[in-house]
């Protein structure tokens, strides 16, 4: 199995996962061209994804939605709710019929070799979802646009070789910056973002001896930067009631515009 972050931020969102068999891309929010130029650094073609996985309509996360499933005609997956959003989005244009796939959070389903668990996450979209991939033998999750966590969170977190997580703020930067109250409120509340504390306290509770990756992804371009979200993240890490040090987690960042580097399980 391979991952790597296309793209990843508030002006677009794209994560590749997949191995020689089968090629997925979760959200599509930045453009054709760009998703096309991850992907050939990865040395897949655009024809050759057998599915996009959506974790909700926002347009961050859809942006390059329709021109690229209009293109390939690749299927797309996401619950009733998100799909209801995204065809009320003019700017996508319409979608080929045929091409949505409803799925529902804790109903398993497969795309060629990779089984797929999406779980309900907090965020302020219509049903939200994060997505928790196996091919047998290695496990990664995508997790992003979570205000909060809980156990059932964790659960589906728990036993993972690789995890994109988000950490998004920095909560000090996020109160003192240029974003207007209501804004503010909304990324620190229960339907908004994770911060940087909140992404390492998380990680202490699913961390274990077989974890090979942490990617870091969805970092506000106004209220954070990528070393601070590293080491805050490091710090709670070793600050938590867990056996590790941060030193001890193979950690990165992704970047806004840049493909990141790619994992291999």
């Amino acid at each position: 199995m391979r991952l790597c972050s296309i793209a990843s931020g508030s002006s677009g969102n794209c994560i590749y996962i997949g191995d020689e068999h089968t090629h997925l891309l979760i959200d599509t929010g930045i453009s054709r061209k760009r998703v096309e130029e991850g992907l050939k650094l990865l040395g897949v073609k655009g024809e050759e994804i057998d599915g996009i996985l959506i974790t909700h309509e926002h347009i961050d996360h859809v942006q390059g939605l329709g021109v690229f499933s209009r293109k390939y005609k690749t299927p797309v997956y996401a619950t009733k709710g998100t799909i209801e959003g995204i065809k009320g989005l003019t700017s996508l244009g319409k979608l080929p019929e045929g091409l949505f796939h409803e799925i529902s959070a804790d109903e398993r389903f497969r795309l060629g070799e990779m089984e797929i668990c999406p779980f309900t996450i907090s965020h302020d979209a219509r049903e939200p979802s994060g997505y928790r991939i196996e091919d047998g033998k290695k496990a990664a999750a995508v997790a992003t646009d979570l205000g909060i966590y809980d156990e059932y969170t964790v659960e589906h977190l728990r036993g993972l070789n690789a995890v994109v997580l988000e950490a998004n703020h920095d909560i000090h930067m996020l109160e003192a910056g240029p974003y207007p109250y209501p804004l503010k409120r909304r990324v620190m509340g229960e339907k908004g973002h994770l911060s940087n504390e909140l992404s390492g306290r998380l990680l202490c509770d699913i961390l274990h001896d077989n974890l090979q990756q942490v990617i870091l992804v969805h970092l506000s371009k106004e209220n954070n930067f990528p070393e601070l979200a590293y080491e805050t993240v490091k710090l709670e890490i070793s600050m938590g009631d867990n056996p590790y040090k941060g030193e001890d987690i193979p950690l990165m960042v992704a970047k806004r515009d840049t493909v990141s580097e790619i994992v291999t399980l």
